[in-house]
């Protein structure tokens, strides 16, 4: 290893210094990578002392791991793994918001992110465009926050109403969500981009983790 920043694995090379570059060490994507893979490599990533997560693993693979880490949780919903270390909160606020039921897979992805990198994190779940009065029923909670993650599927309109309500920055993710004119989430991609309120950031289709992830930073 020495003092390279990374650990040679032959098939991987763990970036070992991304802790001190990002404020958060290197997350494993598990698609396209066998069990036995992911093993070694959040064994490489574990005896550096640091958090463990995992995105888009499968219960069996994550039943697997958990014969060797034993404190290994699970969200079934975001399809996340992790080992988070008990540490001091971030001061600020993140608030995940999703407009439907079902944008809350993509919802609980940033949402755990959030978490196990230190954030305090409140849900907002249901409360799209289609009855806004549910959205400003809550406004209250929308307000405190510091950061706000929104995921939308359909047309996506629920970051720009959100961010037009608030004074912090908006995250937001567009999800696959929705009927064919939806092209699978580029409707609502298209739409984030468009915004006309300042302040949102767009990751990509159904990138929980990276809006998560950001958010974070934010909220530094």
């Amino acid at each position: 290893m020495g003092n390279k920043g990374y650990h040679e694995l032959g098939f991987a090379k763990l970036d070992t210094d991304r802790a001190k570059r990002r404020g958060f060490p290197e997350v494993v994507y598990a698609p396209g990578k066998t069990d036995k893979q992911i093993l070694e490599i959040s064994r490489g990533l574990i005896s550096h002392g640091e958090p463990l997560l995992i995105t888009r693993i499968k219960e069996q693979s994550y039943l697997y791991l958990k014969n060797t880490f034993g404190r290994l949780k699970y969200n079934s919903q975001a399809n996340i793994a992790y080992l988070s270390k008990s540490s001091p909160k971030k001061k600020g606020l993140a608030l995940v918001v999703s407009a439907g039921t079902s944008d809350i897979p993509v919802a609980e992805e940033a949402a755990v992110v959030l978490e196990v990198m230190g954030n305090k994190v409140e849900r907002l779940y249901d409360v799209g465009v289609a009855g806004i009065h549910r959205l400003i029923d809550k406004k209250k909670q929308l307000f405190k926050a510091k950061v706000i993650v929104v995921a939308a599927g359909m047309e996506g309109a629920l970051a720009s109403v959100v961010s037009g309500m608030v004074k912090c920055p908006v995250v937001a993710v567009p999800t696959s969500v929705g009927y064919g004119a939806s092209f699978k989430g580029l409707s609502a991609l298209l739409t984030m981009l468009n915004s006309c309120s300042p302040g949102i950031a767009v990751v990509n289709i159904d990138n929980g983790f990276g809006a998560g992830y950001f958010a974070s930073l934010i909220n530094k």
